[in-house]
């Protein structure tokens, strides 16, 4: 969930990297042909442009962001709202042991029901990093793009949500009756690792919903430059934690910030981290050697790998090295080999580190606590409960009992298969628009669709979208809505491949 140094994200990376390969190249887009099936749909979509753009930048104005428990009743309130006015029949509150979920249905007398997945909280942000201020949602030029909304939630996940949203309104002013029922669940800790998702998910009504739907989608507006786009058969699991030194803890070292002098006869809890973090990996730093990590982990199948081979042979491996600023894959690893690293390998990453004074200049002082801002990516068929005990057995066997281990949150992996109806339904859909889709084994970032993958429920799910928007967790954070790309979507465009997909669920076999 943490941003690159240059401001690229999980969705931005793995995007670029997968959705330009063409691996199910079907030609350029065809907008027009969405018109034609729904005129007066987009008729309606036209007429709803404008509110439709101000209903994303009236939301980027309400942030809840759950690191700072800001707003978040506020929060969940606004999306119950936003959902009964997009025509939902009820949409209730639902709380959690944390910040609550919102929980929605729509009847629409259909056959088949489709599921949808909201966030409505974002990530922190410091208006000092920004060229634009982030709440404010002012409509800028993106070169190669188009204008777009530059706000907080622009694109991670406000505009393309509400562009869902759009989209049921656009079809009730045409009073045009949706092809299949909506139940939407909503939550307001994404991004602190969805630590309390599952209670709303396994709540009686909420599962009762869900068990009668097709597959569930989370919207997505990942289109690159070129239009492409990816569809991922899965994402990895997180885990996101703390690990902390202390003197207190520990026995040994100051309980406070004392003077450096001091280190020639008093113990280090900084150092005392730094050594217990060197453990969790080999020595360069790119493999986990915690006790038993891999015992579970599942390699790659034969199709996987061949659908990677695909990305790689049309990828352009040039293009990602300069999106990501580096020169050299791990190892100096091939191409190819370097996204089957991508797919396949768990890893141990440090968020961040952060002891004693940071400020201008030097603070001579010996301080008496450290803290390792850590996320674990799992793959399958590794869980975030054997992760985390796995963890605590290595640094208590290692010898480090007295270092803390704090999870703030995290979920399993997540797969779905490439014959579900929720996967066909998209490329289904991509196709009719002429967009270039891209299979893909697994996004490397993650998502909470493991509650919906896993049983007890036991759907598939996936992402979905048109359009194009940049900088999640980043300063600068976009989304285009008026595109003056020919390839790529703008926000009515947008709001007829999502109307289309609704179609594509009640059609696809």
């Amino acid at each position: 969930m943490a941003e690159s140094p240059h401001g690229l994200d999980r969705r931005d990376f793995l995007t670029a990297a997968l959705a330009s390969a063409g691996a199910l190249a079907i030609g350029t887009p065809a907008w027009a042909s969405a018109t034609a099936r729904y005129p007066a749909v987009r008729k309606a979509a036209e007429a709803q442009r404008e509110a439709a753009i101000k209903r994303i930048q009236d939301w980027i104005a309400h942030p809840s962001i759950a690191a700072e428990n800001l707003n978040m009743k506020e929060g969940a309130e606004y999306m119950a709202t936003l959902a009964r006015e997009a025509g939902f029949d009820s949409a209730t509150i639902i709380p959690t042991d944390g910040h609550p979920g919102v929980f929605a249905t729509m009847d629409n007398g259909a056959k088949r029901t489709l599921a949808l997945y909201f966030m409505y909280d974002v990530k922190q942000f410091d208006p000092a990093e920004w060229s634009s201020p982030p709440l404010e949602a002012r409509i800028v030029d993106k070169p190669g793009f188009g204008r777009a909304i530059v706000g907080r939630g622009a694109v991670n996940q406000k505009g393309p949500e509400a562009t869902v949203l759009a989209a049921l309104h656009a079809m009730r002013a045409a009073k045009v009756k949706l092809p299949v029922n909506l139940v939407l669940v909503a939550e307001g800790e994404e991004e602190i690792g969805s630590p309390h998702f599952h209670q709303v998910v396994q709540s009686p009504n909420v599962f009762a919903a869900l068990k009668k739907a097709e597959g569930v989608f989370i919207p997505a507006s990942w289109q690159d430059m070129n239009g492409s786009v990816a569809v991922n058969l899965g994402s990895k699991g997180v885990v996101e934690l703390e690990l902390i030194a202390s003197g207190e803890k520990w026995g040994r070292g100051p309980k406070g910030d004392i003077h450096s002098s001091m280190k020639a006869m008093v113990d280090s809890p900084p150092w005392r981290l730094v050594q217990a973090l060197n453990t969790l990996v080999t020595p360069d730093g790119n493999t986990a050697a915690i006790e038993g990590w891999f015992e579970n982990v599942r390699p790659l199948t034969a199709r996987e790998k061949e659908l990677i081979a695909e990305i790689a042979r049309n990828g352009d491996e040039a293009t990602q090295k300069k999106l990501l600023g580096v020169s050299r894959w791990i190892d100096d690893l091939p191409y190819p080999k370097a996204l089957e690293r991508l797919a396949s390998q768990p890893t141990v990453n440090i968020e961040g580190l952060v002891s004693g004074y940071t400020g201008p200049g030097g603070k001579t002082v010996l301080p008496g606590r450290a803290v390792a801002k850590l996320d674990l990516r799992l793959v399958p068929n590794q869980t975030r409960k054997e992760a985390v005990e796995k963890l605590r057995a290595h640094l208590d066997k290692k010898g480090f009992n007295d270092v803390e281990l704090k999870v703030t949150g995290g979920y399993d992996p997540t797969e779905t298969a490439e014959d579900s109806r929720i996967i066909r339904a998209e490329l289904a859909t991509y196709k009719r628009a002429g967009v270039t889709a891209t299979l893909n084994p697994r996004l490397a970032g993650s998502w909470p669709g493991a509650v919906f993958t896993a049983p007890p429920v036991s759907l598939p799910a996936g992402h979905f979208g048109l359009g194009h928007g940049s900088g999640a967790h980043a300063p600068d954070e976009y989304y285009v809505v008026e595109s003056t790309n020919p390839k790529v979507a703008g926000i009515v465009d947008a709001v007829m491949g999502y109307v289309d997909m609704f179609y594509q669920i009640a059609e696809v076999k």
